[in-house]
């Protein structure tokens, strides 16, 4: 049986912003086997984020075996975040007509 997965302390948090922005959000943190924190959905793009507690030391914040396999294999739009800020350029989000900052081309 599978323990109870450890949710990040800053996840809460971060996931009310997204909301408030208007972000898609599914909680997938309990799935287990490396699958990532969030499912995120913004402007018809999907994404998953690996949340990390960026009040954390970074080898606090190092990727479990598991999570490592999952990045590997993953095919799609992926990104291991600590802050709202770092998720916002992943996304490319836009506020008021400007873009935070582009990541893509």
């Amino acid at each position: 049986m599978r323990k109870k997965a450890r949710v990040d302390a800053n996840q809460k948090e971060v996931v009310k912003q997204l909301r408030d922005l208007g972000v898609s959000v599914l909680h997938t943190h309990q799935l287990g086997k490396g699958a990532p924190d969030l499912i995120l959905g913004y402007r018809n793009d999907n994404y998953m984020i690996e949340l990390k507690d960026g009040n954390k030391t970074k080898s606090q914040q190092k990727l479990t075996p598991d999570e490592v396999e999952f990045q590997e294999k993953w095919n799609g739009n992926y990104a291991v975040c600590n802050s709202i800020e770092q998720i916002l350029i992943v996304i490319d989000y836009v506020d008021e007509g400007r873009v935070v900052t582009k990541t893509r081309k």
